[in-house]
C-alpha cells in the first residue's frame, strides 16, 4: 500500500475475500469477554473451523460488540446474507452452535442475542463503528471498512485550513472532559510559530468503571493512528505520541503493532500515501497515576519527568513537549476526525444537540441490567440511557443516582431522569461529561459512602504539588469516614462543605479542583442522607479534629 491506488486495491480484495466460504463467525475478543471466556471459545471455533470444516467457516476475531455483560458473544453470518447474534456463549455452545448454522442451517434459540432490543437500536455508532466488524490486528480489515480513505482525501484534495475548517464546521468539543472547543485548539497549533510541533494522544484514562478509550486503542487502533495523522497534519506536526496507561497492556501491544504496520504500508513515517506528509508516531506508556490525564502533568511525563501538573499559562500550545508547541486531545475525539474528515464537519453537527454535537461513547455500569459500551447522540436523556438502553435497573430495583464523570463528577436524582446528557446540562446539575463513564445506582446505596469511596480515590491520585489537593482531600476523606461510621456531628459537616470550596477554588489543577464534586453533589441532593447519620450523634464538641483541619 505505497499509494492512494493500493488503498483501493487492498479493499477490493479485503471485500472479495468475506466470503470465500459459506459461513463467518465474528466472535468477540474484547478485553471484556476475554474476561468471561471469549479466547476459550475462540480457539474451539478456530480448531473446528481449521480441522473439520475448513472449506465452510471462517472464524474472526473481533472487538467490542457493545453488551458486555452478555459476553461473550458471537455472530453467526452466512454468504448471500443473513445472521445471527450468541451470547454467554462456552467453547462447547459455540461449536455447537457452529455446527448447527453450517450443518444444518439452524439456529439455537436458547443461545441467541435479540438485537431488536434498544440497546442495540437506540444506538447511533461512530466512533464504534467498527466494533464487532473487524479484526484489529489486520489492517486490511480496516482499510476494507473505509479505514484511511479520510487521509487520503485530506492529504490528496485538502490543504491543512481545509481539514481544520472541517473540524470548526463539525463543533466537536474535547472528550475528555473538559468539553473545550476541539477547533479552536487545533487552530491554536496551526498558528503557532516554530518548524517543531508535536499532537499527544491523551489515552491516560482513569476513571473509575471507564473504558472507552481503552477499547478504541485495542478494538480500532487504525482509527486512531488515523485521526492522529489528521491532526497533524492540519496543524503541521511532524511528531506525535499515544500516553497510555501501564494498565492497558493489550492496548499497547495491540498500537505498537498498528503503527509497524502502518509504516511499512507508508501510512505512517515519511512521504505518506506518496504525498510530502511525513509523520512519526510513538507510544509513551505512564506509570498509572490519574493526574497524569491532565495535560500537563501527561507531557511532564512524556518528556521522563515526574508526572504533576504545572501553572497555566503558557498553554501546550505554545510551549509544550521539550519547549514547542502542543495539542493534546483525547483518544475518542481524535477517532471522530475521520468521519468528520470523510463526511464534512455539517453532517457530524447535524448529530446532537447545538451546544453538544456528535455521539458521545459511554461506559455504562452498576445496578443496571445492561451493562457494556454504548454511543449516542449528544441530548439523549438519561432517562433514555438508563430505562431503554441499559434496560432498567437490575432485579427489579428502583432508580437512585446516576454518577456521570467519575471523581470529577457528580451524583443525579431520579427527578433529573428526563436531563439531556450533553456537556452544558450536566454542569448545571452540578455534575459534568467526563470520560464517558456512568455508574447507575439503585436505591441501596447509600449516597456518603459514595462520596467517600470517590474522595479516596482522589486522595490516593493526588500528586502532593499543591496542598490544598494534598491536604484537602485527605481532611475530606477523614470527615466523610467519621461519618459513615456513624461518628460525625453537625460541625464535622459544616467543616466539609467549607473544605470542598476551599479545595475547588484553590487547587493548582484539574484533580483537585473537581475532587469536590461528588461530595457536594450528594450532600445538594441527598442532604438527608448525611443528617440521618449525625442524628446518631447529636453532641456539638467545642472543638473537633476535623474542625482544625
Amino acid at each position: 500500500m505505497a499509494t492512494p491506488i493500493d488503498l483501493h486495491e487492498v479493499a477490493e480484495r479485503e471485500r472479495e475475500e468475506r466470503f470465500r466460504t459459506p459461513w463467518r463467525v465474528k466472535a468477540c475478543n474484547s478485553t471484556a469477554c476475554a474476561s468471561a471466556g471469549a479466547g476459550a471459545a475462540l480457539k474451539a471455533m478456530q480448531a473446528l473451523a481449521d480441522d473439520e470444516l475448513p472449506l465452510d467457516v471462517t472464524v474472526i476475531p473481533t472487538g467490542c460488540m457493545g453488551l458486555c455483560s452478555a459476553g461473550p458473544l458471537m455472530r453467526m453470518m452466512r454468504r448471500g446474507g443473513g445472521e445471527h447474534d450468541y451470547q454467554r456463549v462456552t467453547p462447547e455452545t459455540a461449536v455447537e452452535i457452529v455446527r448447527s448454522h453450517v450443518e444444518r442451517n439452524e439456529t439455537m434459540p436458547e443461545h441467541l442475542l435479540d438485537t431488536t432490543m434498544p440497546f442495540f437500536t437506540r444506538q447511533e455508532r461512530v466512533v464504534l463503528t467498527n466494533g464487532g466488524v473487524i479484526d484489529p490486528d489486520r489492517i486490511e480489515s480496516y482499510v476494507a471498512h473505509g479505514g484511511y480513505a479520510a487521509l487520503e482525501k485530506a492529504l490528496t484534495t485538502m490543504t491543512p485550513e481545509d481539514v481544520v475548517e472541517q473540524v470548526r464546521l463539525s463543533r466537536i468539543r474535547g472528550r475528555g472532559g473538559a468539553g473545550y472547543p476541539t477547533a479552536s485548539k487545533w487552530s491554536l497549533l496551526a498558528a503557532a510559530p516554530g518548524d517543531t510541533k508535536y499532537v499527544v494522544a491523551n489515552g491516560d484514562e482513569g476513571d473509575p468503571g471507564a473504558y472507552m478509550d481503552r477499547t478504541i486503542m485495542e478494538d480500532d487502533p487504525h482509527r486512531l493512528i488515523e485521526g492522529i495523522a489528521l491532526a497533524a497534519y492540519a496543524t503541521g506536526a511532524d511528531h506525535a505520541y499515544i500516553y497510555v496507561r501501564a494498565e492497558y497492556p493489550r492496548a499497547v501491544e495491540r498500537l505498537d503493532r498498528a503503527i509497524r504496520v502502518a509504516r511499512r504500508n507508508r501510512l505512517l513515517g515519511r512521504r505518506i500515501l506518496d504525498t510530502d506528509f511525513d509523520l512519526t508516531v510513538e507510544v509513551r506508556i505512564g506509570a498509572g497515576a490519574f493526574v497524569c490525564g491532565e495535560e500537563t502533568a501527561l507531557l511532564a511525563s512524556i518528556e521522563g519527568r515526574r508526572g504533576t501538573p504545572r501553572l497555566r499559562p503558557p498553554y501546550p500550545t505554545e510551549h509544550g513537549l521539550w519547549g514547542h508547541p502542543t495539542m493534546i486531545n483525547n483518544v475518542e475525539t481524535l477517532a471522530n476526525i475521520a468521519p468528520i474528515v470523510g463526511r464534512g464537519g455539517e453532517w457530524f453537527a447535524s448529530l446532537g444537540t447545538e451546544q453538544s454535537t456528535g455521539t458521545k461513547v459511554f461506559a455504562l455500569a452498576g445496578d443496571i441490567v445492561n451493562t457494556g459500551l454504548i454511543e449516542v447522540p449528544m441530548g439523549t436523556t438519561l432517562r433514555e440511557i438508563v430505562e431503554d438502553i441499559g434496560g432498567g435497573i437490575a432485579d427489579g430495583g428502583t432508580f437512585k443516582a446516576a454518577q456521570t464523570g467519575g471523581p470529577s463528577g457528580g451524583c443525579i436524582p431520579a427527578e433529573f431522569l428526563d436531563t439531556p446528557v450533553d456537556y452544558d446540562s450536566l454542569r448545571e446539575l452540578g455534575s459534568i461529561m467526563g470520560s464517558g463513564g456512568l455508574i447507575v445506582m439503585n436505591d441501596e446505596q447509600r449516597m456518603p459512602d459514595v462520596a467517600r469511596f470517590f474522595m479516596e480515590f482522589s486522595m490516593d491520585e493526588s500528586c502532593g504539588k499543591c496542598t490544598p489537593c494534598r491536604a484537602g482531600t485527605v481532611q475530606m476523606h477523614n470527615l466523610l469516614q467519621r461519618m459513615t461510621d456513624g461518628r460525625g456531628t453537625k460541625q464535622d459537616l459544616r467543616d466539609l462543605e467549607h473544605l470542598c470550596a476551599v479545595v475547588r477554588d484553590t487547587s493548582l489543577c484539574g484533580l483537585g479542583q473537581a475532587a469536590p464534586n461528588p461530595v457536594l453533589s450528594t450532600i445538594h441532593y441527598f442532604r438527608h442522607e448525611y443528617d440521618d447519620l449525625l442524628d446518631r450523634h447529636p453532641s456539638e464538641p467545642q472543638a473537633t479534629e476535623s474542625s482544625d483541619a
